[in-house]
């Protein structure tokens, strides 16, 4: 099964409380932090990311950019991220699909929802990215204690070729 994940930019800007504090300094790099978290989770999860912002925040630009290997879309002039969210939602939902929209608008959830989309509030999309990147620092951690804890790792280099022989059948 294939699963997308259609993020409105703003809107999860707005909800997530490190990403709001970075905006009120600076929207650009709240907008490159998003980015960054996306593609970390996208890596994880093995969903394809889509993410969504309002031209109207950014003047002069429009269209379908790739960056850190996620999809980054800008509406038209006087389009709406809504819009573009709802077009993009049809054209992604079919057989063997499963299509999440993520954002706290709640006019928007049902829109999509109707469209046969999955609702994915802000706040759970959250949680999902926190735990995505606990994850993998926990297999981080693993590895290393596995490394650690191994008798490979504790053993001279001549007590390794000494094994080695003897594993291969031969004396002393």
């Amino acid at each position: 099964m294939k699963e997308y994940l259609v993020v409105d930019g703003y809107n999860i800007i707005g909800a997530w409380p490190e990403l709001a504090k970075l905006k009120d300094v600076e929207l650009e790099q709240a907008r490159d932090r998003l980015i960054d978290i996306l593609a970390e989770y996208q890596a994880y999860s093995g969903m394809k990311v889509h993410l969504v912002f309002d031209a109207h925040q950014v003047p002069g630009l429009g269209g379908k950019y790739e960056q850190s290997k996620l999809e980054i879309l800008y509406t038209k002039e006087k389009e709406t991220a809504d819009e573009l969210i709802e077009r993009l939602t049809l054209s992604l939902i079919g057989r063997r699909r499963h299509v999440y929209v993520a954002t706290s608008d709640m006019a928007e959830q049902s829109v999509i929802f109707g469209h046969g989309a999955f609702r994915l509030p802000a706040r759970e999309l959250l949680v999902k990215v926190r735990q995505a990147k606990k994850d993998v620092q926990e297999r981080i951690e693993v590895k290393e204690s596995f490394k650690k804890n191994s008798i490979d790792g504790s053993l001279s280099e001549d007590m390794k070729q000494l094994f080695e022989k003897w594993r291969r059948g031969g004396r002393d």
